[in-house]
C-alpha cells in the first residue's frame, strides 16, 4: 500500500504538478487498497502467550482473595466462659444484695440464668428464672429482680440481683445463688447467701 504511494510519487518530478497528486490517488485506489483504518497483523500489542500467562495470574490472585476474605467469615472463633466475682450482702429488711464485682466481658441477660438453691431440694424448690425475664430485668418489688446500672440492656460490672430472701424464705443462711451462662453452660457465680439476722 505504502509502496504504490511512494512509487507514484517517486516517478512523479517534485515540486508536484497540479495533475500529479490526483494521479498518486488513483493508483492507491485502483489497487483496491485504502490508506486509513488498515490494521497490520505484524503490530498486535500482545502475543497471545503473554495474555494467557497474565489472565491466569489475574485468576490465581483473585480467587487467592477470595478465599481469604471467606476464611475469616467461615472460621468461628470460640468465646472463653465467663468469669465473675460477686459480694453478697444481707440486709436488715429482709432482702439479699448480689452484686457484680468483677466481670471479664459483657453478657446478654437472655443467655444468663439465675438459680436459688435450697441446701435440703426435697422440702424446698429452687427458684430457676432468666436475667431477661419480664419480671426480673429491671422490676422492683418481685421476689428477685435484676438492676442493669448502665441501662445497656447487658450484664456488666457493677449490676446487681435484690432478692427478697424473707418471702422465698431463702434467709436461713443455707441457700446459694448461682449464674449460669447458658452458651457454654459454664457456672460464673456460685456463692452461699448468708443468714438474716
Amino acid at each position: 500500500m505504502r509502496t504504490l504511494a511512494l512509487d507514484c510519487l517517486k516517478t512523479t518530478p517534485y515540486p508536484l504538478p497540479p495533475r500529479a497528486h490526483h494521479r498518486c490517488v488513483q493508483v492507491i485506489q485502483r489497487s483496491g487498497q485504502c490508506m486509513r483504518g488498515v490494521v497490520r497483523r505484524d503490530q498486535e500489542a500482545v502475543s497471545p502467550v503473554i495474555a494467557t500467562v497474565l489472565l491466569l495470574a489475574i485468576t490465581v490472585m483473585l480467587s487467592s482473595m477470595v478465599f481469604v476474605l471467606m476464611q475469616g467469615a467461615l472460621t468461628t472463633v470460640e468465646k472463653t466462659a465467663p468469669q465473675a466475682t460477686v459480694s453478697v450482702r444481707a440486709l436488715d429488711n429482709g432482702f439479699h444484695v448480689v452484686r457484680i464485682t468483677s466481670l471479664d466481658q459483657s453478657i446478654d441477660p437472655a443467655r444468663l440464668q439465675f438459680d436459688l438453691l435450697p441446701a435440703n431440694t426435697t422440702q424446698d424448690l429452687p427458684i430457676r428464672g432468666h436475667v431477661s425475664d419480664a419480671d426480673v430485668y429491671g422490676v422492683i418489688g418481685t421476689n428477685v429482680s435484676f438492676h442493669d446500672r448502665d441501662a445497656g440492656y447487658s450484664v456488666t460490672q457493677g449490676d446487681y440481683f435484690v432478692i427478697d430472701s424473707e418471702t422465698i424464705g431463702s434467709d436461713d443462711g443455707t441457700w446459694r445463688f448461682r449464674l449460669v451462662e447458658q452458651t457454654s453452660s459454664a457456672l460464673i457465680v456460685d456463692v452461699l447467701m448468708p443468714a438474716i439476722a
